[in-house]
């Protein structure tokens, strides 16, 4: 039976989305500590125009936040991102669920 803590996700279940929150929670970007945009893409082997679309949904649902800094031209520009409260709690309680589940089998 599933723990009442760990709810599957339909939000982050989604691979490129699953991969983003994975990455983040790995490289510890909550609590203040952010990720690089480019380096979040590379890890998760995406572009950047179909990252931005996966973080665009997650930010929607208040999973991620994201900052930019803005350089001298849009192209120096940074963009920063962070699992927010809410999503750290979601991505764990999904990640419990799938366990849950896949022990169930």
């Amino acid at each position: 039976m599933v723990p009442v803590s760990a709810e599957f996700d339909p939000i982050i279940h989604p691979l490129n989305r699953l991969k983003i929150c994975a990455a983040l929670e790995s490289a510890r970007a909550f609590d203040g500590v952010r990720m690089k945009f480019a380096v979040l893409a590379e890890l998760v082997d995406l572009p950047a125009d179909g990252l931005s679309k996966q973080l665009s949904h997650l930010e929607s649902h208040g999973y991620i936040n994201r900052q930019r800094e803005y350089g001298s031209t849009r192209a120096k520009d940074k963009v920063w991102v962070s699992l927010t409260a809410d999503g750290l709690q979601a991505y764990r309680n999904h990640v419990a669920a799938l366990r849950e589940m896949t022990q169930q089998v």
